[in-house]
């Protein structure tokens, strides 16, 4: 049986709407993440039409860097993803380039997984904001390392 209510999240953000399990896991509901993906798939709406959609149906967004010489079947750029407990926001240009994370807040840090993987239980507009600033910082690294010699053309 689940059980809604009131919570706080792990690292100090409110839950809109949570659930409980039986084992007593707090999940968001179906409503909540599917508003986190909606927020987080639009970080990467600007440079879709530079970028290859790999896969785009519910819960599942996959872009990649077009082919090229090096790449003949183009470089991972992001993802969004919504999984078992919280959404995936997989941004490749920080595990090319660590040193676009070394103004990120520490708010924004908390949320990373790994080194190119940031999850969130519901929307942050402060953290979303920043993650957008750093998908363009991201954007702009491959455009200039050649990844994506034809975007703005």
């Amino acid at each position: 049986m689940l059980e809604r209510c009131q919570a706080r999240s792990f690292v100090g953000a409110p839950f809109q709407n949570v659930v409980f399990t039986r084992l007593g896991w707090l999940m968001p509901d179906a409503e909540t993440m599917q508003a986190t993906f909606e927020r987080l798939t639009t970080l990467f709406a600007p440079y879709r039409k530079d970028l290859v959609v790999t896969t785009d149906e519910p819960g599942h967004l996959y872009l990649d860097a077009p082919p090229s010489p090096s790449y003949p079947k183009g470089l991972f750029f992001g993802a969004v993803k919504i999984g078992k407990r919280y959404v995936s926001f997989h941004l490749m240009p920080v595990y090319v380039h660590p040193e676009l994370l070394d103004g990120i807040s520490p708010a924004l840090r908390k949320r990373m997984q790994g080194k190119s993987c940031f999850n969130f239980t519901a929307p942050d507009d402060a953290l979303f904001a920043e993650l957008g600033s750093l998908t363009q910082a991201g954007f702009d690294f491959y455009t200039r390392d050649g990844f994506l010699r034809d975007a703005g053309s």
